[in-house]
């Protein structure tokens, strides 16, 4: 059996094993690599390196800093204070948790940002005699649609410039994300307040009689009352170091002098060294099930290049699609690939499968590699069909109440829109060809 062969059959397995999660998906990524050892497809220090790649460490540094921002309290002042804002009425409340969630979730991550989230809308929807079904769906939605706007947004953003920086090709800008997200973002927040609004289940009176008091229960349990006073000076002055960090990390990685790497690394030791965040709870911030999925992945990449399987799937793919097929098929195609995928596994795990053989199509088309993978991220970030597409539509999933076929009444239209976009304005943002 050839070295191709082999690391297809590999790849195969991961696919199943990420789709039933019958193992953890951590734990099916390293799997992946000690089987390319096996199989003599690797050796053991390519088959590992994927644990000391820098953007391994960019990860890690980012979830050190967005828990300082949770901890101590930023994120969930931002949130408080502009859904508040809305009052009670139905509509700016809806736009209100969207224009937040985004906003938050393209700095920080998307399931941290629901969860920080979560009890505040509750309490909110309470409030105005909500049911949870009319804004935790929109709130999941929207921290997805957020992900979109920045390189640290969400993993198939950092997987898709990693890719194209371990070619050796031309990658992406912290803020080059936003010319695709910015739109999808719109189109998706009016969706939402208008079509999407309508097909949101309604609940019953007795239900939002429970979201209250399950509302109030939960903010007591975790500490998060509405009291923003009677904090210590020490309290405000780590509120405010969390939050400048954060800004002067977004600036200088936008600036583009300094590796992201570095820039987030250097957050992450000033606010544990300030003490916004105990190095306990920096250990615990970091989700190590993205770590060791996207650094266990890498790998695989290199043998799909190195025996040739990348280029067999490529051909594949190609024949499909034509000698010369537009640039509007191949983004459709790939879109539908990537996003299909990702309804019913993680966003995490589908990008890092599909970029490097994203990256092997368009060397076999001739294409520009940035536009073929940004159609993969993009299509990663839209998974609103299921309630295991992304983590933050499983978070909303007890609270609301949520059946499956609600995420497919509302995340369907969704889907299609977002699918429209994409293939409208992806091939004229990265044009293909040259």
């Amino acid at each position: 059996m050839s070295p191709a062969t082999i690391t297809l059959l590999i790849l195969l397995l991961a696919l199943i094993l990420f789709v039933t999660e019958r193992i953890p998906l951590a734990v099916t990524a390293i799997l992946v690599d000690v089987l390319l050892v096996f199989t003599g497809v690797l050796p053991a220090k390519d088959a590992f390196s994927g644990l000391s790649n820098s953007t391994v460490v960019l990860f890690a540094a980012t979830f050190v800093i967005g828990a300082a921002l949770f901890r101590t309290g930023v994120a969930k002042l931002i949130g408080d204070t502009v859904i508040k804002g809305a009052g009670k009425s139905e509509l700016r409340l809806l736009l209100a948790v969207m224009i937040v969630a985004g906003g938050l979730s393209a700095v920080l991550s998307n399931t941290g940002t629901t969860a920080v989230l979560l009890p505040i809308v509750m309490a909110i929807a309470a409030s105005a005699g909500l049911s949870n079904k009319r804004l935790l769906m929109p709130l999941a939605y929207a921290t997805s649609l957020g992900g979109m706007l920045t390189l640290v947004g969400t993993p198939p953003n950092v997987i898709a410039k990693a890719t194209l920086d371990q070619a050796k090709l031309a990658s992406f800008g912290f803020f080059e994300y936003a010319k695709i997200g910015i739109p999808m973002a719109i189109i998706g927040t009016i969706y939402m307040l208008t079509l999407g609004k309508k097909l949101l289940s309604t609940g019953d009176a007795a239900e939002v009689e429970d979201v209250a008091k399950a509302s109030a229960a939960q903010l007591e349990s975790e500490g998060l009352s509405q009291e923003t006073s009677g904090r210590g000076k020490a309290d405000v002055i780590r509120m405010w170091i969390s939050g400048l960090v954060l800004l002067a990390a977004v600036v200088v990685m936008a600036w583009g002098k300094y590796p992201l790497e570095v820039v987030a690394v250097t957050g992450a030791l000033i606010v544990v060294i300030t003490g916004c965040l105990k190095i306990e709870e920096a250990y615990k911030a970091i989700d190590w099930t993205t770590i060791f999925l996207f650094a266990g992945m890498l790998p695989m990449s290199k043998a799909l290049e190195k025996t040739g399987a990348g280029k067999m799937i490529a051909e594949a793919v190609i024949g499909v699609m034509g000698s010369n097929p537009s640039p509007y098929l191949i983004t459709a195609v790939l879109f539908i690939l990537a996003c299909g995928l990702t309804n019913f596994m993680s966003n995490t795990a589908t990008a890092a499968l599909l970029c490097p053989i994203g990256l092997a199509i368009a060397q076999g088309l001739g294409a520009d590699p940035r536009a073929v993978v940004m159609a993969i991220a993009v299509g990663c970030s839209c998974a609103f069909m299921t309630p295991v597409g992304t983590p933050p539509n499983t978070i909303v999933l007890g609270p609301a109440r949520y059946r499956f076929t609600d995420y497919v009444i509302v995340g369907a239209p969704l889907t299609l829109l977002t699918f429209i976009v994409a293939v409208i304005l992806l091939p004229l943002l990265w044009p293909f060809y040259h």
